[in-house]
């Protein structure tokens, strides 16, 4: 009886392990698996041997985020585990932040600081998801991955303000002479976005998150600056309109100045055609008849003259009328 209830609790034991053993990763997940609360390593290989985080890494942050390489569970199953291992499962979809979310305080906006020492306000959201090659940072390295992803963002988007000019951008000239932060900020908000996108790379070797996009809608500054600041704008682009009319009017001006020489030149041209044409004809005649024939086409060219003339002279010393 003994060795019944003994064979029977352990089949109870089985079927239990076997149960509660079996488990699956969802499409949108990924597996750890932990042994005494150790993750199942790749060998030895660390981050910095990734071929795609390795290079993110500079030497000093190698020494504080080099974590080592896990073994990784694919969506799928069933899967088999110990009961003395446990199965972490990670959501690997994108996450969408506002960028004012703060796990302390409720905030409408973020503050930054320009270059010109203008207080800005800064709104907008951030793509995030874990980075599968390195779910080891995700979820052992940092406490809150979502805290410490909107932390190293903030960080980086106050730098780039305080730093950022329109020089930056590649502004024209006439950008640069106005020289107002907080306009150059205004027009280039995509050009920040793709700079917090480049520069946040890095948080997949470092924290294990993968930035996907940097959203930023709206650089604000003070109402009071705003109002300031939108005068000046208008000023600006009348002068600029003013500008551009004295241009167009100019331009039109110069334009109508070649027209007239070109006209200028084309009646000249034609008052000089017959006389270039009667002096090759001329030239002809008398390269041919000599002067002799030269003389007798000036006499018959002049009988219509002398015809219209109310008198006519005659040279008493030649034969020639």
């Amino acid at each position: 009886m003994e060795i019944f209830m003994l064979l029977l609790g352990a089949a109870l034991a089985a079927t239990g392990v076997f149960l509660f053993g079996v488990y699956t990763v969802g499409p949108t997940e990924r597996g750890v698996l932990t042994t005494f609360g150790r993750a199942q390593r790749l060998g030895a290989q660390l981050i910095s041997e990734d071929p795609e985080l390795g290079g993110l890494l500079s030497e000093a942050e190698k020494l504080r985020y080099d974590y080592p390489m896990i073994r990784v569970i694919k969506p799928g199953g069933p899967y088999f585990k110990w009961p003395w291992q446990q199965l972490i499962k990670v959501d690997m979809t994108i996450q969408t932040t506002d960028i004012t979310w703060d796990p302390d305080i409720t905030q409408e906006s973020i503050e930054s600081v320009t270059k010109d020492n203008l207080t800005v306000a800064i709104t907008g959201q951030i793509r995030w998801r874990p980075c599968e090659r390195n779910l080891y940072a995700y979820v052992f390295g940092v406490k809150s991955p979502q805290a410490h992803i909107m932390g190293y963002f903030i960080s980086v988007l106050r730098d780039r303000i305080a730093t950022f000019s329109g020089a930056d951008a590649n502004s024209s000239e006439q950008e640069l002479v106005e020289f107002i932060s907080i306009n150059d900020l205004r027009k280039n908000v995509s050009t920040i976005n793709q700079y917090m996108e480049q520069a946040c790379k890095k948080t997949a070797a470092r924290y294990g998150v993968e930035l996907d996009a940097a959203l930023i809608t709206t650089i604000d500054p003070p109402n009071e600056v705003d109002e300031a600041l939108a005068s000046i704008n208008t000023t600006s682009n009348n002068v600029a309109a003013e500008i551009s009319q004295a241009k167009a009017e100019a331009d039109q001006r110069l334009k109508m100045a070649e027209q007239a020489v070109l006209i200028a030149e084309n009646q000249a041209n034609a008052e000089a055609a017959p006389l270039r044409e009667l002096f090759e004809t001329l030239s002809q005649m008398y390269a041919n008849g000599g002067r002799a024939a030269l003389d007798s086409y000036l006499r018959n060219a002049s009988l219509p003259l002398r015809k219209k003339a109310s008198q006519t002279i005659i040279n008493l010393n030649s034969d020639k009328v």
